[in-house]
């Protein structure tokens, strides 16, 4: 049978070692926070990343057939953060439009920001 004093040590250990795995932990949190926080939308970088958007999204009444007939949305002027969570939902499949997701999963992080930023800049009646 261990001793007090063994059982107290393996316990002290144990505890320095839960430490040193909760402080790796919240470095790499940290870390991931700040990978994310360098990312920030330049609206001039986003001229050669919007060819593929302006063909449906920057025609005024424009309506798509494929999968089905529907109204597209116009997307100058939405909100930089609402384009980031469309375009990041399309490529974890949580939106379901194919065309969308062919798209976006051809986007880098950086990319996204640049075109979230750009159309966030665009009124309603200025899109190109």
């Amino acid at each position: 049978m261990p001793s007090r004093y063994h059982i107290l040590l393996t316990l002290v250990n144990l505890a320095i070692t839960m430490k040193k795995i909760y402080a790796v932990l919240a470095l790499a949190g940290i870390a991931n926070v700040a990978a994310a926080a360098d990312i920030v939308g330049d609206a001039k970088a986003a001229p050669a990343k919007i060819e593929m958007c302006i063909g449906c999204h920057g025609i005024p009444g424009y309506k798509a057939t494929f999968p089905e007939v529907f109204q597209v949305p116009m997307i100058g002027g939405q909100s930089a953060k609402y384009i980031e969570n469309a375009l990041k939902g399309y490529q974890k499949g949580e939106r379901k439009h194919p065309s969308m997701k062919g798209i976006a999963v051809s986007l880098s992080d950086q990319d996204i920001a640049d075109i979230a930023a750009y159309y966030s800049q665009q009124t309603k009646t200025a899109q190109k």
